[in-house]
């Protein structure tokens, strides 16, 4: 029910409650059996033992566990035990990953008031705030938690903070006029609502709503309800285990039955012995086909990630989010201090003789007025913006702080850039009365005291409240009258400036007899003195991040609850609103179907106004075109969309504990421009997760090839690799340079390119012609184990062959585009080739691990056939760079000219 729009006594009787009285005890407990206890409430999450069990349903990780029962069984318990290492620490990788603690909905509870003062049967009452039920009428006055959703029965000087819920930075006053059944929440201004702080006066209003059916009931649910995004690196992982998977148990099903059929055709007869020889071939090629240090090198890059993007200022909360960000094609970002300083600076005055630019942004009192004689009017303008005000200007170290309110403290900054000694202007002119602002009076009066001995009264406000009020303004330094066509000129002046995106008030003043009065007498007669013009500006680096954005075709879009004239202003000044674009209110977005909205979203730049729900919405839109989404956020009312969102990102300064929460990333200095930073790290983490999941696939994929049509050709009982040696190789050999691999610097045109496109396979292009380059040289490994007189002499000269064919294939992977010339293999690759050689050369030369493995000592004869081997997949290699790279330019070109289309 829209309870803003219920007249007041409406709503008494709908409730059934009389305000003085409030409920009888007997029926505030009929309530809460009816409604039910006032605490959120959401379905818990997955408990430990279930996301544990979990990670043994991967594909991968099944492979392995039957890799192992089957080693067992036949009685190779070293291999058993080897691979049951592998299948533990992999499955401890996912389940850390996975467990961390859903705080979102218990921060939200955290926020709730523990108790309440209500009225009951006539008498005030202390009561838990789980008791509290719709009809009770609260008490609430500075300090207090509001306890439920509740209407505003009368309010005396009540001032509401409400960014928490509806991301307004200044409190809210509250009055309890009914409003319109279509108001946004945030300008609902006769409503409380649960877990809001009232920092200034007291109020009764009756509860409406308790517990789930409150707006932080709502986004508890959307919270709790939002499913877990899956980032595109995981959805790739999977895939790549359901193919190898698939291609494993094709393999051992095909020769098991060739096997079968050997033995049958040639009179065998189907002994233990060969059951043992097929089931140590099915153990060998699960192994084989098994990248085992994929999972620890994901990890190991990711975290290294995490730390290259907290020195950036980004905190990354959920480790997988550190690669999505590569893949972002969509930035959601609220304006108000992440596009914007936070710091609202005057931009224009008028005197009434012409405009006067004010340079400088930001608190620090450091700027000019141009012209810079504008005169006595000016002058008791910014006298008049300083003393009807209560914020202060400090300076904090190297910074400078305002305490108070923004709007207030751009006027206290405006009078210190002129040089106005403002402390000892208010102490001359000590504030014996005042008329507060309010949203309905729209304008607040000060009456000072002169040092010659009269009083004055100061009142700003919003320019049409104002010069209602004055007859006369300011001209050489005497009141004239104010004719209407003047009052035309100064409207016309007030709409200019507002069409600018700034936010304008008027100020005037009078001489006062007595020194306090009705509003009505001291708000009369007023001299205006001019308009002032402000905005909180954007920073400079958000301008070039913008442009950066747009140039790697980026889409930057503004979420704000400020009003659609400044959004757009703001919007325009940074980048992010060109021409054909559109902005659109939560109203008009509430409007729209789903389907109407699909059609519009791409041309949508700039969204005011808007709930909880919009924001979900405009996700969901963007992320139904295809979109990877970011989208940033700083409330409680922010954290449905930030899970929703693919990459949540909360503010770390101004963020409440919910929205960081729910985030994926947390911005330590609310930046914009951080953001982009973080894209190309995540651009940079992915390139190399893409090298060494190819390098590891290609390895895996040529070991599977070669082991099976060796089984093939020869029978299983010519087993050509042990399992205790393939794991030696896809865990050292090549484990330590994919290590090394993802610590790669940079691509050179890692923020040059579009984003990947979200439902690219990880079988790319790329991916696929070095898997193919690597499966080409699978005859010479045929020959390799072929030419050996004894399975020994095979084993060796094989095992040998993988291990050093792997360690040179490894350098081409250094980029998959680019040439070895431009970018040569780095520190960190040389030493884990260095270091995986010098290792080997230890191990190998230990009889009990050469007879584990099944080797002996390889002969010179084997170094010269990797080391020809190693120039032509060099030379190869090379060859499929300059293809791929002219193919990818000319997909560039074409995909940024579509998408600008």
């Amino acid at each position: 029910m829209s309870w803003h729009a219920v007249a007041i006594e409406a709503l008494l009787k709908k409730l059934a409650v009389d305000p003085s009285q409030g409920l009888s005890r007997d029926e505030a407990q009929a309530r809460l059996d009816e409604h039910g206890p006032n605490v959120l409430e959401v379905e818990e999450g997955p408990s430990a033992w279930k996301i544990l069990l979990s990670q043994f349903t991967d594909v991968l990780i099944v492979i392995l566990l039957i890799a192992t029962v089957l080693s067992a069984l036949v009685g190779e318990l070293f291999d058993a035990g080897l691979i049951l290492s592998i299948v533990i620490f992999s499955a401890g990788l996912g389940f850390v990953q996975e467990y961390r603690a859903e705080r979102a909905v218990e921060a939200l509870r955290e926020m709730l008031s523990p108790t309440a003062t209500v009225v009951r049967g006539g008498e005030e009452l202390e009561v838990s705030a789980r008791e509290v039920v719709p009809g009770d009428v609260l008490l609430l006055e500075a300090g207090d938690r509001v306890a439920g959703d509740a209407r505003v029965l009368d309010s005396h000087d009540l001032k509401v903070d409400e960014a928490a819920l509806t991301g307004e930075s200044v409190p809210v006053a509250k009055q309890p006029e009914t409003l319109p059944d279509d108001t946004q929440v945030a300008d609902r201004h006769n409503m409380l609502f649960m877990g809001t702080a009232v920092v200034y006066g007291r109020s009764r209003a009756v509860v409406v709503a308790t517990g789930m059916d409150t707006e932080f009931g709502r986004i508890a649910k959307d919270v709790g309800t939002a499913e877990e995004v899956k980032t595109p690196l995981e959805r790739r992982t999977a895939e790549i285990g359901k193919w190898l998977g698939t291609l494993s148990l094709g393999i051992v099903l095909l020769v098991v039955a060739v096997g079968i059929a050997r033995q049958l055709w040639g009179g065998r007869d189907l002994s233990l012995e060969f059951a043992i020889s097929l089931a140590m071939f099915s153990v060998s090629l699960a192994v084989a086909a098994v990248p085992e240090a994929l999972a620890g090198i994901v990890t190991g890059t990711l975290a290294v990630g995490m730390r290259r993007m907290a020195r950036q200022n980004a905190l990354v909360r959920r480790m997988p989010a550190v690669e999505a960000l590569g893949s972002i094609t969509v930035i959601c970002a609220d304006k108000t201090g992440t596009i914007t300083r936070g710091e609202m600076t005057v931009r224009k005055i008028y005197t009434g003789d012409g405009i006067v630019e004010v340079t400088g942004v930001g608190y620090a009192p450091e700027g000019a007025f141009e012209p810079a004689d504008a005169g006595e009017r000016l002058s008791q303008l910014l006298k008049a913006g300083l003393l009807c005000n209560d914020a202060d200007l400090t300076q904090e170290e190297a910074s400078w702080r305002i305490h108070g309110d923004p709007t207030e403290g751009a006027l206290v900054v405006l009078a210190a850039k002129a040089g106005l000694p403002i402390h000892d202007l208010r102490s001359s002119h000590p504030r014996i009365d005042e008329v507060p602002f309010s949203s309905e009076r729209k304008r607040m009066t000060t009456v000072h005291h002169t040092p010659e001995g009269g009083n004055m009264a100061f009142m700003k406000g919003a320019a049409e409240v104002v010069v209602e009020r004055c007859d006369a303004e300011l001209k050489a330094n005497s009141p004239v009258p104010l004719n209407e066509t003047r009052r035309r000129a100064i409207a016309e002046t007030a709409e200019q400036m507002a069409a600018e995106g700034l936010r304008v008030l008027a100020l005037a003043y009078r001489g006062v007899e007595q020194a306090s009065g009705s509003s009505a007498e001291l708000e009369r007669a007023m001299t205006f003195l001019g308009l002032v013009g402000m905005i909180d500006p954007a920073r400079d680096e958000s301008i070039e991040a913008v442009k950066a954005c747009r140039a790697v075709d980026i889409r930057p879009v503004m979420i704000t609850g400020d009003h659609k004239l400044t959004a757009v202003a703001v919007a325009k000044e940074v980048g992010m609103f060109q021409e054909g674009d559109e902005a659109l209110t939560g109203a008009e977005l509430e409007a729209l179907s789903d389907q109407d909205f699909a059609q519009r979203v791409a041309r949508v730049s700039v969204y005011a106004r808007v709930s909880p729900a919009d924001k979900i919405k405009i996700v969901r839109a963007w992320k139904q075109r295809g979109d990877i989404v970011a989208m940033t956020g700083d409330g409680v009312n922010d954290a449905p969309a930030l899970k929703h969102a693919d990459v949540g990102v909360a503010m770390g300064i101004t963020g409440t504990e919910v929205a960081k929460e729910a985030a994926d990333m947390v911005l330590a200095d609310d930046n914009f421009a951080t953001i982009l930073k973080a894209v190309e790290m995540g651009r940079w983490i992915y390139d190399d997760i893409q090298k060494y999941l190819t390098y590891l696939v290609s390895a895996n994929l040529v070991e599977v090839v070669v082991i099976a049509g060796i089984v093939l050709y020869k029978g299983a009982e010519y087993l050509p690799l042990l399992p205790a040696a393939i794991l030696y190789i896809n865990l050292v050999t090549d484990g330590l340079p994919a290590i090394a691999l993802g610590f790669s610097p940079p691509e050179p045109d890692v923020m040059r390119r579009p984003p990947r496109d979200p439902q690219e396979s990880v079988f790319s292009l790329e991916v696929k012609a070095f898997m193919l380059i690597a499966v080409a040289f699978t005859p010479v490994f045929f020959w390799s184990f072929l030419r050996g007189e004894t399975l020994l002499e095979g084993r060796t000269d094989l095992f040998f062959l993988f291990l050093l064919f792997e360690l040179i294939f490894v350098f081409n992977l250094r980029s998959l585009r680019y040439s070895l010339l431009q970018v040569p293999p780095h520190g960190w690759l040389l030493a884990a080739v260095a270091g995986s050689l010098a290792v080997t050369t230890g191990v190998v030369a230990l009889p009990r691990v050469r007879e584990a493995f099944g080797i002996g000592i390889p002969d010179l004869a084997e170094i010269q056939i990797v080391l020809a081997a190693a120039v032509a997949v060099t030379v190869l290699s090379e060859l499929v760079k300059i293809a791929l790279r002219r193919r990818q330019e000319s997909l560039v070109t074409k995909a940024l000219q579509a998408r600008r289309r």
